[in-house]
């Protein structure tokens, strides 16, 4: 069964760019003129999915519309001549079909996932990915686990990356036994590790191929870290239970729920950018100058 459907959780408050997002879900915070979530959701597009599932709270209807048809906006665009513009525009509402469902409580990311259940059909696998990581590479990385998935008859896979030691206690760790290149059968995924006890230094950024039995685990397991329902919790179940692979995915991730991750995309979207490499290589060397 081909996997055309992706859950992407955006009902967090986004408190690491207040006062930015009072008013703005952190989603939509441009990244030069893009919204970021536009990146995810291009990602998922580009790997074949043809529905995105929002898992949404109060205060997030802009992203739901963004990716809508304006029509009283492309007809201005139209109008005054502004082609380029208009195709824009006017891809980003065909892009994909769109649903959201409401995450009443913060309860973590296993409960969002949950919130998608009535979307899935039976025997469905479906995406997961998260959406403040942009992950930038030729072959999409949700692309790239579909494949792991088909290879290993339509399993769970996990994206995972190689992170510093020091910086295992920020991610959900996993561990398993290499069966090909780059992919482990997958026994444990450990949550925040402190360095001495990360079994291993694969790191999961948020990018999941997940089958239709997480749910039912997904009900069944206790609030676990910081009393919300952990994903973490529910895929190593999933993975005592069933076979789920972790894979090393190829691409450059950007963790853009962090100010840092943020500024790294942004300097780093723009070297890229024929309209502004040169402005933006210009700006960088005098600036390091005066500094």
């Amino acid at each position: 069964m081909e996997i055309t459907k992706a859950i992407i959780p955006v009902a967090g408050k986004g408190t690491r760019f207040l006062p930015a997002t009072k008013e703005t879900p952190k989603e939509m915070l441009p990244i030069l003129n893009i919204p970021m979530i536009q990146y995810v959701v291009e990602e998922a597009v580009d790997s074949g999915i043809k529905e995105i599932i929002f898992v949404t709270s109060s205060g997030k209807e802009s992203i739901e519309n963004y990716f809508d048809i304006n029509k009283e906006l492309e007809v201005f665009l139209k109008n005054v001549g502004k082609e380029e513009l208009y195709k824009q525009i006017n891809k980003i509402g065909l892009l994909v079909s769109v649903q959201t469902v409401r995450q009443k409580e913060q309860l973590g990311l296993g409960h969002a996932v949950l919130m998608g259940k009535s979307f899935i059909n039976k025997g469905e696998s479906f995406a997961v990915l998260l959406g403040d990581d942009i992950i930038i590479n030729s072959n999409p990385v949700t692309k790239q686990l579909v494949e792991v998935s088909k290879k290993y008859n339509n399993s769970s896979v996990i994206g995972v990356m190689n992170v510093p030691k020091e910086k295992t206690s920020k991610y959900g760790i996993v561990a398993g036994k290499e069966v090909a290149d780059k992919t482990l059968h997958m026994e444990k995924m450990v949550e925040k590790p402190k360095p001495e006890d990360a079994p291993t230094t694969l790191a999961t950024p948020g990018r999941y191929i997940l089958n239709q039995e997480i749910f039912a685990i997904l009900e069944e397991i206790p609030r676990g870290a910081g009393g919300e329902y952990q994903l973490t919790d529910a895929i190593n179940l999933l993975a005592q239970r069933g076979e789920v692979y972790a894979y090393e995915f190829e691409g450059k991730r950007y963790d853009t729920g962090s100010l840092e991750g943020y500024l790294s995309a942004t300097i780093d979207f723009a070297l890229e950018r024929e309209d502004l490499k040169d402005f933006a290589k210009e700006y960088i060397i005098n600036k390091a100058k005066e500094l």
